[in-house]
């Protein structure tokens, strides 16, 4: 046991720590998990918890949550780090839990950090959750899938917490500022526009926004009656962040997703990075950033550079798996590779013009030789009659019409010279030119 010094009382508490939720009630975030009537809510409160994995990103109350398991069961609970725990220690405890277990007591184990084990460790888990020795909690920023063993990833329920929403975020700085465990007894006055840069700085993270008010705080202008001041310019200053002009839900959000794309578009990946950097450093969520990328790559790349939506699609992948500010650098490899990528907009007007024409002609009936003649009613309909198998073919191509009749002979996908698109610009007119050859031929 360590032993207590005289200066141990005198050391204050972070913020993040003197304000951790005690309750349910005192909760931020996860209403999907947590609000009324929500599977992990009953659970906890008829303290009938399995053994579970919670799975999200830094401070989002992941930890938190298991300290308030720990406050409502009934159960012992046990609390260790990966980072700091080994196998030996397991071992005791899972004995400690096994002998428990026989005079009819629980054990709940929290494991922090769990992806940090390996496989030995993860193992050393596995028979004790099976027996029942042991309710798992395990707490990651990781993939789960990826991350945990399948056996035991298997035996565990996974929730997925979602970063926090702005106005959560803001709901949680001002009770600090209210709060005697937080800043009550300071007479702390903060504006909502600093409350809101804040909440957008911490980019859905309580803990860095816990932090960061407790800096600006520190920092704040003592006034004559005691209180502290704090203006946006004391949150630049501690965070050397400007206040860009950026408001996530007014015009300036869609004029700088637009002078993005438009960027993108003109193949000038200079602007593109500027304009990305100007989101990003102004608190968009990368997420939304990767979504208009991923449809970028389609919209006005497409068949062009088919490895564009590739490139897309992984840059989404490394913002949802490490976030911000890690992230920022495959946003800013997948916005150059779209900014030099050959350009086609083919994708895009094929599928607005065959919508028009699918809305016009929303009653055409399917060819009778495209339909599949599953009984024999439909055979006596000529269901299927007509059929052509492309397969049986030597060029793999018949001369059948795929199209209804009012619409014989539309072009809906029509390929640029651009990129690889030329490639399939002439495969195209090879496959148009063999089926005249055989329309000749009958």
């Amino acid at each position: 046991m360590e032993q207590m010094t005289l200066f141990d009382n005198q050391i204050p508490q972070p913020l993040a720590a003197r304000m951790r939720p005690q309750t349910l009630e005192e909760y931020v975030g996860q209403k999907h998990l947590l609000g009324e009537g929500k599977v992990l809510r009953r659970l906890i409160e008829n303290d009938q918890i399995s053994s579970m994995i919670f799975w999200g990103p830094p401070g989002v109350g992941k930890t938190t949550l298991a300290k308030i398991i720990a406050h409502r069961t009934k159960a012992e609970f046990i609390e260790f780090s990966a980072v700091t725990s080994g196998i030996k220690e397991i071992k005791d405890i899972m004995k400690q839990a096994e002998e428990q277990r026989r005079y009819g007591e629980r054990t709940v184990l929290f494991v922090d950090e769990i992806h940090r084990f390996n496989k030995a460790q993860q193992d050393a888990f596995l028979p004790f959750v099976e027996k029942g020795s042991i309710v798992l909690i395990g707490a990651t920023t990781e993939n789960p899938s990826f991350e945990i063993n399948g056996a035991l990833l298997s035996r565990c329920k996974v929730f997925v917490l979602q970063g926090l929403k702005e106005e959560e975020i803001k709901e949680l700085l001002l009770r600090c500022i209210k709060d005697p465990r937080g800043f009550g007894n300071v007479n702390l006055k903060v504006d909502e526009s600093t409350i809101e840069l804040i909440a957008a700085f911490s980019d859905g993270d309580a803990r860095t926004a816990l932090s960061t008010l407790e800096m600006v705080e520190l920092n704040g202008d003592i006034q004559a009656d005691g209180s502290v001041v704090v203006t946006k310019e004391t949150f630049e200053q501690c965070t050397m962040k400007k206040s860009l002009l950026y408001d996530k839900k007014g015009e300036e959000h869609y004029n700088i997703i637009s002078a993005l794309h438009k960027s993108m578009r003109n193949s000038d990946p200079d602007a593109a990075v500027y304009w990305l950097a100007r989101m990003l450093e102004s608190g968009e969520d990368p997420l939304y950033v990767a979504r208009r990328i991923t449809r970028f790559a389609s919209e006005d790349v497409g068949l062009a550079d088919p490895k564009a939506l590739e490139i897309a699609v992984a840059a989404y992948q490394a913002c949802h798996f490490i976030g911000m500010p890690e992230c920022t650098v495959h946003l800013t490899q997948a916005v150059v590779y779209m900014s030099l990528a050959p350009k086609s907009n083919a994708l895009y007007v094929a599928y607005e013009t065959a919508k028009r024409d699918a809305l016009e002609h929303i009653a055409e009936p399917v060819p009778l030789h495209l339909r599949n003649a599953t009984t024999s009613l439909m055979k006596d309909l000529n269901y299927g009659k007509g059929y052509q198998y492309a397969h049986d073919t030597v060029d793999k191509v018949t001369d059948m019409t795929c199209l209804p009749e009012s619409l014989l002979g539309k072009k809906y996908y029509v390929p640029t010279s651009q990129g690889e698109e030329e490639r399939l610009r002439q495969r195209l007119r090879k496959i148009e030119m063999r089926k005249e050859s055989l329309k000749i031929q009958e």
